[in-house]
């Protein structure tokens, strides 16, 4: 029915409404069973239902997903060869899939109700990793419960400077809820993978191009809150943050050929968090394609690095 469906589109000729409400309710329904085998589980706390999902076992890392996403796509993007030793929490940030939108959110109450998760798991100190738009959450948990974040990582964040940590046009509320989401993966997958993040030109492995369909899979189903909070109220927070103050050892990772987030921008951020540390990669885009082993590898060697500052961080 795709090929048909764009081949009619390819050649002027009207497609059936009918036929692309069938192929929206399916692709809906295929969505909402991929959730199935997931466990999530939700706590209530004084911001609403947070909603978490985790896999593997060991040391616990909280895992902040981006914009689009939920708990299960943090799973999807967190570095999988980490996972064997790793007990991976990815909650759902507010507005995302089961997570409560409290009124007058902010990234400040977004710390607050993940300290109130992790309390509820009975866990006190974490690695904490914020992947694009959920950088803003991270760094606001480091800034206001020190105490509770053993290490902050950032990959290809939204930071000071970059050209996403800004209020979004009025008009891109369009663009965050589920159907023009979906219209533009199944009839423009390439274009949704440009507006993803990634680069134009970039040469795909056939492991690369499983992971881009994964990826822009498990953005569905959309819940359009929680995109309108980062858009129009998370990502431009992140400007007014005093990076000086963080105290817990930093590591920031960003692509050179990130189109959507900024490179040099996570650079000025991590020569503003005193010891942070920088790593800059070549390639890969928004999604870090093909790097999933050299990040693996620098989050395992930061993560057993030992600091004062984490133990200042504690003290604090």
């Amino acid at each position: 029915m795709k090929r048909a469906i764009l081949a009619g589109l390819a050649a002027g000729v009207a497609v059936p409404a009918y036929s692309v409400y069938l192929r929206y309710r399916r692709d809906m329904n295929a969505a909402r069973a991929r959730l199935a085998p997931v466990d999530r589980h939700v706590i209530p706390t004084d911001w609403g239902a947070v909603e978490y999902a985790e896999r593997g076992h060991g040391e616990p890392v909280l895992v902040l997903h981006g914009i689009f996403h939920n708990c299960v796509g943090g799973l999807v993007t967190f570095p999988r060869d980490l996972s064997s030793d790793r007990r991976v929490i990815a909650p759902s940030r507010f507005g995302y899939l089961g997570s409560s939108v409290p009124p007058n959110a902010t990234p400040a109450a977004q710390a607050d109700a993940l300290t109130a998760l992790l309390d509820g798991l009975d866990i006190g100190r974490i690695n904490v990793i914020g992947i694009s738009a959920g950088a803003t959450s991270a760094l606001q948990l480091a800034l206001r419960h020190p105490e509770k974040v053993k290490h902050l990582v950032v990959l290809v964040g939204n930071l000071p400077g970059s050209p996403t940590a800004v209020v979004q046009a009025s008009w891109a509320k369009l663009f965050n809820r589920q159907l023009p989401m979906w219209a533009l993966r199944t009839f423009a997958p390439l274009t949704f993978a440009r507006l993803a993040g990634v680069p134009k030109g970039l040469a795909l492995t056939a492991a690369d191009t499983r992971f881009v369909i994964e990826f822009l899979d498990s953005l569905f189903p959309v819940r359009p809150e929680g995109p309108d909070f980062d858009a129009f109220v998370s990502n431009a927070d992140v400007n007014h943050y005093d990076l000086e103050d963080i105290r817990v050892p930093t590591l920031i990772v960003h692509t050179k050929d990130d189109p959507l987030a900024s490179h040099e921008a996570s650079r000025r951020a991590a020569e503003r968090i005193p010891g942070a540390r920088f790593v800059s990669l070549e390639s890969g885009g928004h999604l870090m394609l093909g790097q999933a082993q050299i990040i693996g590898e620098e989050l395992a060697k930061f993560f057993a690095e030992t600091s004062d500052r984490a133990a200042e961080g504690v003290a604090s």
